[in-house]
């Protein structure tokens, strides 16, 4: 009984240990869900403009006098991705801590009792055979440095569709590109939100006018996999204490 209790007992800590740690093993992702927002809001509804019958300025499907602009579901729009990220950080922290205590042994401590000058002897006795004290003194100090800078770019063109109008006129767009070069494929996957009156006369947009921006670039191949450390490297040095 008490040999599967310790069994159980050490299983579940192992567990919390390992759970707690799931951080420090798993990947970075990205989830390319809509935002509930997007969810929750209703579509916009489509309104069927009249037309002339033979008129030059019609809106059929393909008008004469238009902007080549996405303005329907399933429509293309071209993202500019031209994203750059630079921040440097630096602090310092200092601690210092020194704490000293004493305490005396009273009537037990050197020296002898007396009581209206007459001394005690049975006190006397004992002050004789003991030295009853307390000192300690304690000193800690704290010294750490960090620094951290980072510069980082990222440029390339993805063709999203336009997924929902949203009932603001808004659109919610997503788009991905898969490039598979010498056995090695290369992801760029993108989502948000974007307003109909930024995307250009050129049919692009810049993804620093999206909301709710997703990006993702990534690798996948031989290289990727030499690169990356093991799971069981990982998950070592997500519980190692040291």
């Amino acid at each position: 009984m008490k040999k599967t209790l310790l069994t159980t007992i050490t299983l579940f800590f192992a567990i919390l240990s390992l759970s707690g740690c799931t951080a420090g093993v798993t990947e970075p992702e990205i989830n390319f869900e809509p935002p509930k927002y997007v969810e929750q809001m209703p579509s916009r509804e489509e309104k069927k403009d009249f037309a002339s019958t033979g008129s030059i300025f019609g809106q059929g499907e393909n008008p004469l006098f238009s902007d080549h602009k996405a303005m329907n579901v399933n429509d293309i729009v071209t993202v500019v991705i031209s994203e750059t990220a630079k921040s440097s950080n630096t602090g310092s922290k200092q601690l210092s801590e020194d704490d000293s205590i004493a305490l005396g042994g009273g009537i037990f401590g050197r020296g002898s009792a007396t009581n209206n000058g007459v001394p005690i002897p049975v006190v006397g006795g004992v002050n004789t055979y003991s030295d009853i004290g307390y000192n300690t003194k304690s000193v800690s100090a704290y010294s750490g440095k960090g620094s951290a800078t980072k510069d980082a770019s990222f440029t390339t063109t993805v063709s999203s569709r336009v997924v929902k109008i949203l009932q603001n006129g808004n659109y919610f767009i997503a788009g991905k590109r898969e490039i598979l070069i010498d056995e090695q494929k290369q992801i760029i996957q993108i989502s948000g939100v974007i307003r109909p009156y930024d995307i250009d006369q050129n049919n692009n947009i810049n993804s620093s006018q999206m909301s709710e921006a997703k990006i993702l670039y990534k690798t996948e191949g031989d290289v990727d996999r030499a690169t990356k450390q093991g799971w069981g490297t990982k998950l070592v040095q997500a519980i190692w204490p040291f």
